[in-house]
């Protein structure tokens, strides 16, 4: 799958669209622990203390957020488009 990250988030990974190796990956959640696992300086930034995922966290799995579906558990395919951004506002 390809990730693409935004704001602090790019600056962290230190790249905006890092390719991560996940494996077998079936679901978000899945994918997102080889993101974490691969750019470790994320993980503070992206989970909270429980290890979930933050609540002003956008995470968007082909361009839907996926709390609005099957959140984490949500299935996906090496083609699939997997975006994590913070909350955006403007002014």
């Amino acid at each position: 799958m390809h990730w693409k990250l935004f704001a602090d988030l790019a600056e962290a990974a230190g790249e905006s669209e890092p390719t991560v190796d996940a494996g077998d990956a079936a679901t978000v959640g899945e994918a997102l622990d080889a993101l974490l696992e691969a750019y470790p300086a994320l993980a503070v930034r992206v989970l909270d203390e429980d290890g979930e995922l933050r609540g002003h966290i956008n995470l968007l799995h082909d361009g839907r957020d996926v709390r609005e579906g099957e959140g984490l558990d949500t299935p996906v395919d090496d083609d699939d488009e997997l975006a994590l951004f913070p909350p955006v506002s403007g002014g």
